[in-house]
């Protein structure tokens, strides 16, 4: 296929997902402009044959530039573009393990209610283990939570939220999270994907996650602090509970929000407060 093709990487060797390729020829007039796939792709579409300049940009990365030649048949190859990161805004926190804190940990779930409210329901018992590497998207993430630890603050929309109806706890007590990737997105941002198992059910999702830094506690140790966002649907998870009111409105919403403040702990356990 014609066309200027590549893949751009960050110097780690990973994919950089959200660079963005800008083609212009010699007089400065653009070309082309195209975002690259998930893996760091990018194509165009056939280009006038002669000499013209390609630029590399992405949140987080110095710019690269390349002269390309374009062929005859509109064809060029980039090649592989790798990226350097730019000097970080915020310090990424230290290699090594670091344990979740549910005490200073929440991740609260929001669903429509009636098509005209938000009901909220927060999960407290949360843990899990993180390990942070060099480059940082070489970093793994395990979480579980435990699934009857919900809480609306209504205790018989709890007890119903538990039963076979929704997340049937019983069967299943545990939702869990393992991270399989790690791309950046800017200077203290990157996209988190991974499986979440749930009701049964074992599903690849892709959460926004932001770094909010690092530093030593009250207790005597070092943790760092995430925020991470994420849509699931109920019917993913064979979640189907449809009772419908008047008007053919759902009791609860199909699509549901999730929101996750995380603290971790450096190292392998927490300390005793």
């Amino acid at each position: 296929m014609s066309g200027l093709r590549g893949i751009v990487r960050s110097a780690g060797g990973w994919g950089v997902g959200h660079a963005v390729l800008t083609v212009t020829d010699l007089a400065g007039r653009q070309l082309a402009l195209t975002h690259a796939d998930d893996a760091g792709g990018v194509a165009t579409e056939p280009l006038p044959p002669g000499v013209c300049t390609a630029v590399v940009t992405a949140n987080g990365f110095l710019p690269a530039a390349r002269t390309v030649h374009v062929a005859g048949d509109g064809s060029a190859s980039l090649g592989e573009v790798a990226l350097e990161a730019e000097a970080e805004s915020v310090e990424l926190p230290p290699p090594g393990p670091w344990v979740i804190d549910p005490v200073h940990s929440s991740v609260v779930v929001t669903a429509r209610h009636l098509g005209i409210a938000s009901v909220k329901a927060r999960f407290p018992d949360v843990g899990g283990r993180i390990v942070v590497e060099r480059p940082v998207e070489r970093s793994t993430v395990h979480a579980a939570i435990a699934a009857a630890s919900v809480d609306t603050g209504v205790k018989p929309r709890d007890d119903h939220l538990r039963s076979a109806d929704f997340l049937d706890v019983e069967r299943y007590p545990e939702i869990g999270f393992a991270g399989t990737s790690l791309r950046r997105r800017g200077a203290d941002s990157w996209v988190l994907g991974g499986e979440l198992s749930l009701h049964g059910r074992c599903r690849e999702i892709e959460l926004d996650l932001s770094y909010g830094g690092y530093g030593p506690d009250p207790w005597g140790g070092v943790r760092a602090a995430f925020h991470a966002e994420t849509q699931l649907r109920r019917d993913d998870f064979a979640i189907d509970y449809s009772a419908v009111v008047r008007a053919g409105v759902a009791a609860i919403g199909t699509a549901v929000k999730v929101e996750l403040d995380i603290q971790a702990v450096q190292g392998e356990k927490l300390p005793e407060f």
